[in-house]
Formats: C-alpha cells, structure tokens, sequence
C-alpha cells in the first residue's frame, strides 16, 4: 500500500516539478498522512514511530539546504512524504542516491552551459573568505528542480531494495 502511495507521488511531483517548478502540498501532505495512518493501524505504535522518524529524518536531511536557499519547501516536504511513508533508513539510503544523481544533474547542466570554470572558481573564493557573503542568489540561474533528483534518486534506491 503505501509503496503505491509513494510511487503515484513520486509520478506527480516529477511532472510538476519539471511543468511548473512545483511540488505541491495537495500532494505531499496527504502522502505523510496516508504513510502515519497506514503504518500505525499496520503495526501500533512502533509504526507511528516508524513513520514520525523517517518523517523527522526526510526533514532534518534537507532542512540546512532549504535554510541556505538552495531548495524550495517542496523539496523537503517530498522527501517527508518519502520518509512517512517507507520510514528513515529508506529516505537515507534514498538520500544518497539524491545527493549523487543531484550532482550529476548539477556538473552537466553546468558543462552545457559552459559556466563550470566559473562556478569552480567562485566556489574556492567563498571557501578561501570561510563566508556565505560572495555568493549571490542572483548568480544561483544554474539551478535546476531538485524535485527530479529526489524522484529519480528514489527509484534508484527501490530498485536496489525492492527488486
């Protein structure tokens, strides 16, 4: 059941993370809820509290990229969503797969666009001033929805689990 339930949401917010550059809460919250109820009534309270953690762990995981503005709030509530609904080894393990097919994402977009030389170089600058100061959010047009990293980072990770 709740595999369903994360795949149906995984499918939606791939598709309106690359339409609009959204993913929206009609989607995610009934996601968590559907992950706590189902998981509860499943299996007691070791299944709220298997829910309620990879709820927590979906948060924590993402929150620091959120605070610093490189992630929108859908973001971190899809992987919520991923966390309530296959609890918190699942959205870690999932976790790592989104970091690397992020950054894949991130290192091709750059090469087309011919801006990684650049990128590089602010980069060692702000590291060398030990400060978030040099970079500007205005200069961020590299950014890309991270929602599809989450989505195919995921299915990567069910694939390795499940199959």
């Amino acid at each position: 059941m709740t595999f369903v339930v994360l795949l149906i949401t995984l499918a939606i917010s791939f598709i309106t993370d690359i339409k609009s550059r959204k993913i929206f809460n009609i989607v995610t919250f009934p996601s968590m809820f559907i992950g706590i109820i189902f998981n509860t009534i499943t299996f007691g309270w070791e299944g709220l509290f298997f829910s309620i953690l990879g709820l927590l762990t979906g948060f924590g995981l993402l929150v620091i990229p959120y605070a610093l503005g490189g992630i929108a709030a859908g973001d971190v509530k899809l992987l919520m969503a991923i966390g309530a609904l296959q609890g918190s080894s699942f959205v870690f393990g999932s976790f790592l797969y989104i970091t690397i097919i992020g950054g894949v994402i991130a290192l091709v977009l750059l090469i087309m666009q011919g801006e990684l030389r650049n990128t590089i170089k602010r980069i060692f600058t702000t590291a060398q001033l030990k400060t978030l100061n040099g970079l500007n959010k205005n200069e961020l047009h590299h950014a890309f929805p991270y929602g599809v990293a989450i989505v195919l980072g995921t299915i990567c990770y069910t694939g390795v689990i499940y199959f």
